[in-house]
């Protein structure tokens, strides 16, 4: 087998280290790096990531004047490449070297025993506390070949270090100032290939400069769509003047998935996912990358695929923050903008009211919720929502009385309708065998209930509000041209984990004792369209019975269409996130489902009414998926048949 980085579904295991180094003791600190190495490869990192110029430490001073400091630097340097000489690990250190007659700060890249090239830093700060242009020259601006240890090495600024057999993972380097200048080397090395960016950094602490210092890191790594390792100076650094805290953090688009504490040493370790950022950068038309500039250099070596550990955090329910305060804030922004685009569409079209069908269940709840909001924003009364409840053969007394319960305690005008008839009726007109429970019998209470609301609507000049949520949509779970269609959707974007948490944030703002016990029995009852009839007086249809529990179809959903994964690596990924709650063949079933409905179900889609983008995920044929309703599921399926649970 060939030696190289080590990968599986893309994910690539990175680190950030900080060893504990004294200054100017070459000796002591390449024995230190060493050792981390030797601790990275029993963690089997991949691509190790080292402070700035840690082979000498970066508080030599005038010290790096002198060649006795350098020389033993270059014997260092020597015996760190040694050592990893049967490692396939590429690790970058920092360290001072001589080129061209001037001594630049670099980033040495090794892998295998062999350097494989050495990229200066480009932007010196010489303000405040730091003097970098008395000692180190800016990198050039073309790339060069130097001779290291008598080798011919690709020397400069613009080098990408590529792997054979895997063209999603490209790794580039930049030295701490570097990503502080208005134009980060980092910008140009993505736009040429970089997945993965190395920070080697001596950044030093004052007071907020970590907060600050993270969300650079954070900004950067959504901006250019990239990994982003970040090793900072520590331990044993100078504290005549300053102190090192050893910060290290390893970003991915915009999120921080490891961060040491301050004033620690060690590793940070975590997996990078290239294929994400690789698919991500193909879908968004404003990375617009570089041809293969000419003064950039790509350096190639050998690689092999073979599975990789996850450490990293995979979120069971991903579009539900799991801190409290995060999902409260993020619940509150939500029911604002499916308020705002509904107060929109009311003043637009001069709309004296809203008429929604009110059911006792989730997500006719949260559209409800929604409206009252809007209401509020345009200053109008609550009784302008017209809400509509429509008991027929499945509908219990429960989700009946919590209906009129929740629109009496929002006082807005509340309206029964008993479609129990009418259903009959057109049951016999439509020849339909009496007592036969099939989809005609289901699908005609729901037409039915739409057809009420648009003629109530119609009677008052009002609007049909509609509650389907964006898990429904994906599954294509409603009646076409019943609950399906409506003339504005404030749910079509928020899938149904994160509809539960917005119901319960409102319940748990509210004053209104009335409003919150009913808003927790919606909350604990079973999700139903309730067209079959109740047993016992209980819901006999349970929908996550029938096609499975949301909580996976919105994992599946956010995986497999948001990111593109596969559905080998969905069902990796899904296995690793409710590893507690699922059994394998539990979660490779219901991710079959998925993908048959998902593909099958695309016309109901094709059709939608307006309604409001909330999320990252949204399937508005207008937006974010347009996808032909005939589009076959036979690779899809055919991927997760060779899987064995």
């Amino acid at each position: 087998m060939k030696k190289g980085i080590k990968m599986f579904d893309g994910f690539v295991k990175t680190a950030a280290a900080t060893p504990e180094i004294k200054v100017a003791d070459c000796e002591h600190n390449a024995k230190a790096i060493i050792d981390i190495i030797r601790e990275a490869e029993k963690t089997r990192v991949k691509i190790l990531v080292f402070p700035e110029l840690c082979v000498t430490g970066y508080t030599c001073g005038d010290l790096f004047f002198q060649p006795t400091l350098l020389n033993g630097a270059e014997n260092a340097l020597a015996k760190i490449a040694k050592a990893t000489q049967n490692s396939d690990m590429l690790v970058a250190v920092g360290c001072p070297v001589r080129a061209n007659g001037k001594l630049y700060n670099c980033a040495v890249v090794i892998q295998s025993g062999q350097i494989r090239g050495v990229i200066p830093k480009k932007y010196l700060p010489n303000y405040n506390e730091f003097y970098e242009m008395r000692w180190f020259a800016p990198a050039p601006e073309e790339n060069t070949t130097e001779l290291i240890f008598g080798e011919p090495v690709p020397f400069g600024l613009n080098l990408l270090f590529g792997f054979e057999n895997y063209p999603e993972l490209v790794f580039a380097a930049e030295i701490c100032e570097d990503l502080w200048a208005p134009k980060p080397p980092s910008i140009d090395l993505a736009l040429s290939g970089a997945t993965v960016i190395a920070n080697l950094s001596a950044s030093n602490e004052t007071i907020g400069k970590d907060e600050y210092r993270e969300s650079l890191i954070v900004g950067q790594s959504a901006r250019i769509i990239c990994g982003y390792v970040f090793a900072s100076a520590g331990e044993g650094e100078s504290t005549g003047d300053l102190v090192f805290g050893g910060h290290r953090m390893i970003a991915e688009n915009g999120k921080i998935l490891a961060e040491s504490e301050l004033y620690t040493t060690g590793l940070c370790v975590s997996e990078i996912d290239v294929k994400k950022l690789y698919s991500e950068r193909l879908r968004n038309t404003s990375f617009e990358g570089n041809a293969e500039s000419a003064f950039v250099q790509r350096i190639y070596l050998e690689t092999s695929i073979e599975n990789t550990e996850l450490t990293r955090k995979i979120e069971a329910m991903p579009f539900v923050p799991s801190e409290d305060s995060e999902k409260n804030s993020r619940c509150a922004k939500i029911l604002a903008m499916q308020a705002h685009g509904l107060a929109k569409r009311l003043k637009h079209i001069n709309c004296p009211c809203a008429v929604i069908g009110i059911s006792g269940g989730l997500d006719s709840c949260l559209a409800l919720l929604a409206t009252a909001e809007a209401m509020k924003l345009l200053n109008r009364p609550m009784t302008d929502i017209v809400a509509v409840s429509m008991p027929c053969f499945g509908t219990t007394s429960r989700t009946k009385s919590n209906a009129q319960t929740l629109c009496e305690a929002l006082g807005v005008t509340f309206k029964t309708v008993n479609i129990t008839e009418a259903v009959n009726v057109h049951l016999r007109d439509i020849e339909h065998k009496n007592g036969e429970l099939n989809i005609a019998y289901e699908n005609a209470q729901a037409r039915e209930r739409t057809q009420v609301l648009m003629d109530i609507a119609n009677e008052k000049n009002g609007i049909v509000v509609g509650t389907g949520d964006l898990s429904e949509l994906a599954l294509g779970w409603a009646t076409y041209n019943g609950d399906h269609m409506s003339m504005y959707g404030v749910n079509c974007s928020v899938p149904k984990t994160l509809a539960r948490h917005i119901v319960r944030y409102f319940m748990d703002v509210s004053e209104n004792q009335t409003l919150k016990k009913a808003l927790n029995d919606i909350l604990e009852t079973p999700v139903s369209p309730e067209l079959l009839p109740a047993k016992n007086g209980e819901i006999s249809q349970k929908t996550e019975d029938i096609v499975g529990p949301y909580e996976l179809h919105d994992f599946f959903l956010y995986n497999g269409i948001r990111w593109g994964f596969s559905p080998k690596k969905v069902y990796r990924l899904a296995k690793y996130a409710f590893k507690d709650s699922y059994s394998a063949e539990t979660i490779l079933k219901w991710e079959k489902t998925f993908y048959k409905r998902f593909f099958a179900q695309q016309f109901k889609r094709s059709c939608l009414p307006d309604g409001v983008k909330v999320g990252s995920v949204s399937l508005s044929p207008r937006g974010d998926w347009r996808m032909p309703s005939d589009a076959q599921a036979a690779l899809w399926l055919d991927e997760l048949s060779s899987i064995k649970a």
